[in-house]
């Protein structure tokens, strides 16, 4: 371990961080010299990964939940970094999406940033904290099928500059645009939508990033830690692309 971008004594809680990009963002900020507690509706999953991460430990918190979330929070003395990593996709067009499928979306993409960044704010205050919001290119460009994940990640984006520019002193809030990672989220994509023809889709998901493979959890894991770090420390506000290119094409 180096001195770069070093997170010692540093408290980090991972929405999400029991699999995919949340759980690889726990062993990175681990690494990284942070304690690490790792929140997630499957609260076994989050034991399980717990118990390979040095310093971790796992809460069971339903990001939709108010009531959850603040059980949560309050078993959290102290609180550096918070990683609002967890979402849920859906396919279709706005003709082919239901007022319920649309409302779930919003809740667990969208309020859910809501509900836990404010319950986590005075900790974040209190240490002049580090937020990380996991987007997606999809709040940036249209992509096809589509309607209601682009429309809850381009709320991700509003939501991070919003807070940067009401609290500029007072903590540092970035998000991170990915784009298609291979994880357990892409591949129950492939399982529900295309489980006929999933390598066919899956080539199809890596043509459309330029640099010829899909992302990887790692790659964003590194670039969550950076934020994170006070080598960082003049990043505010930003949507940073992490898309293989996609969105310069």
């Amino acid at each position: 371990m180096t001195d770069a971008f070093y997170l010692k004594n540093k408290v980090a809680l991972v929405t999400g961080g029991a699999s995919g990009i949340g759980a690889a963002t726990s062993r990175e900020l681990a690494s990284a010299g942070a304690q690490v507690v790792i929140a997630d509706l499957n609260v076994a999953a989050a034991e399980a990964l717990a118990k390979d991460i040095p310093g971790a430990r796992a809460v069971r918190m339903d990001v939709t939940s108010s009531v959850s979330i603040e059980q949560a929070i309050a078993t959290i003395p102290q609180l550096d970094i918070l990683i609002n990593c967890a979402g849920i996709g859906l396919v279709g067009d706005i003709s082919k999406t239901s007022e319920e499928d649309f409302e779930r979306v919003m809740r667990v993409n969208v309020n859910s940033i809501f509900l836990v960044t404010k319950a986590a704010l005075p900790l974040l205050l209190a240490s002049r904290g580090s937020i990380v919001n996991i987007g997606s290119v999809a709040g940036s460009v249209g992509v096809k099928q589509r309607f209601a994940y682009c429309a809850s990640k381009g709320a991700v984006q509003a939501m991070t500059r919003q807070i940067a520019v009401d609290y500029p002193k007072e903590l540092r809030i970035n998000c991170i645009a990915p784009g298609t990672v291979q994880s357990p989220f892409v591949e129950g994509y492939l399982e529900k939508y295309h489980a006929h023809e999933k390598e066919k889709v899956r080539a199809e998901l890596v043509a459309r990033q330029p640099i010829g493979r899909l992302g990887t959890p790692e790659d964003i894991a590194s670039l969550v830690r950076y934020l994170c770090s006070k080598e960082a420390e003049f990043i505010n506000g930003a949507v940073i692309p992490i898309d293989g290119g996609w969105t310069a094409a």
